[in-house]
């Protein structure tokens, strides 16, 4: 549910919500609009525009702040809602339970499994949740975006999930190998 398979270790460390925090968006945007505005900032002053990320508009960027606030504001709650369930685990029916069953009674296995069934579909509307506010943060995103802007953000945001994937997965098979050699669990 929160850690994929297809998923390496490292890229599990950047995982938000099952997924990746939709604040990284921004921070995407803003760093590939700052690697393309230097080399071009000649063409800029001279009033040519660069149609990539270099050349956002005091409209564009006005709106993006705007979405940018509100998808912080929404990932907040986001969290804050998937703290909760979390720390629902050590609520009082939990901890009663737990105490029956190390105990042995096996009539609250029962009960442990309704009360864990409920929490687990409270984590999956978190999860709905977090994954709603990415597809409407990247919908966003490319509905301000010029489309040649917006194939810039979609090519920059592919070559870093695909190259954060494939080193992650070069340094698990890196760590296997060395956790075989060793005889040592990964």
């Amino acid at each position: 549910m929160f850690n994929p398979t297809w998923t390496s270790s490292t890229e599990n460390i950047f995982l938000w919500a099952g997924g990746w925090r939709p604040t990284m968006a921004f921070h995407l945007l803003y760093s590939k609009s700052g690697l393309q505005f230097e080399p071009r900032l000649l063409e800029l002053v001279d009033g040519n525009p660069t149609r990539d990320l270099a050349d956002l508009s005091p409209d564009q960027l006005e709106r993006i702040d705007g979405l940018h606030r509100q998808t912080v504001r929404l990932e907040k709650e986001i969290s804050e809602e998937e703290a909760q369930v979390q720390e629902s685990v050590a609520d009082a029916r939990m901890v009663e339970l737990t105490h029956a069953l190390a105990e042995s009674e096996e009539v609250e296995a029962d009960a442990m499994e309704q009360e864990m069934k409920t929490k687990r579909g409270r984590m999956n509307e978190v999860l709905q949740r977090a994954d709603q506010l990415r597809l409407e943060t990247l919908k966003g995103l490319v509905e301000i975006l010029k489309p040649v802007q917006a194939v810039h953000f979609l090519i920059a945001a592919a070559e870093l999930h695909l190259t954060l994937h494939e080193f992650g997965k070069s340094k698990d098979a890196a760590a296997a190998a060395a956790a075989a050699a060793t005889g040592l669990p990964e």
